[in-house]
């Protein structure tokens, strides 16, 4: 006998999709990090592991999604990086993805719109820990670079996203 949500839905199916979701998360931002990017610009990155949050905020909700990217964030730190830039992350993680909420619940963009303002806004949020762990407004000299690098790669992001959504989209469904 299979376990059901309240909804009805197949918990363990449910699981499953976290677990994968998780790992995919985990596995891309562990790739990004072999990646060079051949830009002068400290903290452009591809934003690969937003494509996890783009995926997930349209098959498993705003909760799940939020819950993802936070024990992506705890363990890429915690196997990859130190507590600084844990900090860095979750402040960038946080407003990227509570941004893309927003805009996705009031149906103000698309997929791609949605994931260009959380690359943007991830930027944003880490320049903001970067000014207060510096006590300087100065590295924000580095924003309209990040916000040009956060649509460039947020439209690529979002695009793949929007792709496997929409092939993934009935199989979420039937769990």
């Amino acid at each position: 006998m299979k376990k059901t949500t309240q909804n009805g839905r197949n918990s363990a199916g449910y699981v499953a999709l976290y677990g994968m979701l998780i790992a995919l998360a985990f596995i891309f931002s562990y790739v990004e990090s072999l990646i060079p990017i051949p830009v002068p610009i400290p903290g452009v990155k591809l934003g690969l592991a937003n494509l996890v949050n783009v995926v997930g905020l349209y098959t498993v909700g705003t909760a799940g999604t939020i819950c993802v990217g936070l024990v992506r964030i705890l363990l890429v730190g915690f196997t990859f990086g130190n507590v600084s830039s844990m900090m860095y992350a979750m402040a960038g993680g946080a407003l990227s993805l509570a941004v893309m909420i927003l805009v996705k619940k009031w149906d103000w963009f698309g997929k791609i719109g949605v994931s260009i303002l959380g690359g943007v806004f991830h930027n944003i949020g880490q320049l903001s820990v970067a000014a207060v762990i510096t006590s300087t407004a100065g590295v924000f000299s580095y924003l309209p670079w990040l916000l040009v690098a956060g649509v460039v790669t947020g439209c690529v992001i979002g695009l793949l996203g929007g792709l496997i959504v929409e092939r993934i989209a009935s199989v979420v469904k039937r769990l």
